[in-house]
């Protein structure tokens, strides 16, 4: 082969190789292209979001059925606000409670639908009023210790 031959290999690998990273690096933050179709918005106040991210993934039964769009701060009810735009294919009862879990231990944050029985549907715009607080794992851990050391000492000594 001739140089010429050669050095346009290596220019298309090259060109393969930017191209997944560039894949790879939308995938891991979030940013592709998911559904581009119709959606819908729903508000939700919280009293501690965690480290919940707009873009932060909206899952009902593990599927993503949205995305966080806004995280606000309301100032009147020291609330955390969170706009949310639902895919219009999934329609969810005005009962459903949104909590806020993590994928694993130390895993991203993500708003959960734990759907209810009403029949009636939520709206665009609709204000969610049953919601659930980040889990924050230094305060879990905190109260344990907490608990602990308060019944190490309040038992006395044992023999």
């Amino acid at each position: 082969m001739n140089r010429a031959t050669i050095d346009l290999w290596v220019g298309v690998f090259v060109a393969i190789g930017l191209a997944s990273l560039l894949f790879l690096a939308l995938k891991v933050g979030n940013l592709a292209a998911s559904s581009t179709g119709e959606t819908y918005r729903l508000q939700a106040e919280f009293d501690n979001i965690g480290g919940l991210k707009v873009r932060a993934p909206v899952k009902s039964a593990g599927v993503v059925v949205g995305r966080v769009a806004d995280i606000g701060f309301d100032a009147e009810s020291y609330r955390a606000v969170v706009a949310m735009n639902i895919d219009s294919r999934y329609k969810f009862p005005r009962d459903t409670i949104l909590t806020i879990n993590t994928s694993g231990l130390l895993g991203e944050q993500y708003i959960g639908f734990e759907v209810g029985g009403d029949t009636e549907m939520f709206k665009d715009g609709a204000m969610v009023k049953k919601t659930q607080s980040a889990v924050v794992l230094e305060k879990l851990i905190s109260q344990f210790m907490f608990n602990k050391a308060a019944e190490d000492n309040g038992g006395g000594e044992k023999k």
